[in-house]
């Protein structure tokens, strides 16, 4: 086992941290019509039509639907059905993110910890991390150990890495999952556990959902 912990990279469609039932449970919520439309997005995304997908989350993103901006946005972080572009990218998960859209607040801190479309700042991923994590997404939730493991824009805490590993292991994150037994394999921020390390980390990885970027 490595000794260092993993960052969740993720790289598909409403990425990082919205399980799948939690997903379908959120388009149940939205208006009809907006459910359809991100349903069939996210069907053509899934086939490959990048352009079909597009037709379905540009209207909605533009009329302010949070998740339609989301997922605009890593249309364009990706460059699918869209010229890469990072700067759109970001100003499509700022507009979510400020509607408190937890997936969108993680997706944008990441574009703060890797300088992507915007100046990297550590402490601006912190920020957003901490708000996704807040609202229980495990994405930002692991993301923010790591930020308190590695004292980046924080300074450095093990115990506080801890806290938000467990809070994302907890909800199945297998990224979670993984860090959090690191921390008990080298006795960061808990007592040495050679048993817990294994536990932590046998456990079945969570299922990757196309809703998430997987790592």
């Amino acid at each position: 086992m490595a000794n260092d912990v993993m960052a969740d990279r993720p790289t598909s469609v409403l990425r990082r941290g919205a399980a799948w039932m939690s997903a379908l449970l959120i388009l149940a919520l939205l208006a009809p019509a907006n459910a359809a439309d991100l349903q069939a997005g996210l069907e053509a995304y899934e086939r490959g039509d990048f352009a079909a997908a597009l037709r379905e989350w540009r209207p909605l993103a533009e009329q302010g639907d949070a998740w339609g901006q989301n997922n605009l946005g890593l249309m364009y972080e990706n460059g699918q059905g869209v010229p890469q572009n990072d700067a759109e990218a970001v100003k499509w998960y700022r507009r979510a993110a400020e509607q408190g859209n937890a997936l969108a607040q993680a997706n944008l801190g990441l574009m703060y910890e890797n300088g992507q479309g915007v100046s990297q700042n550590d402490a601006e991923a912190v920020k957003w991390y901490r708000k996704a994590a807040e609202q229980g997404n495990a994405w930002g939730q692991n993301n923010l150990g790591r930020m308190y493991h590695n004292g980046q824009g924080v300074p450095q805490n093990d115990a506080e890495a801890v806290k938000w590993y467990r809070k994302a292991a907890e909800q199945g994150d297998a990224w979670g999952q993984n860090n959090l037994g690191l921390m008990y394999e080298n006795g960061q921020g808990v007592p040495q556990n050679d048993a817990e390390a294994v536990k932590c980390t046998a456990r079945p990885p969570s299922r990757v959902s196309p809703w998430r970027k997987p790592a």
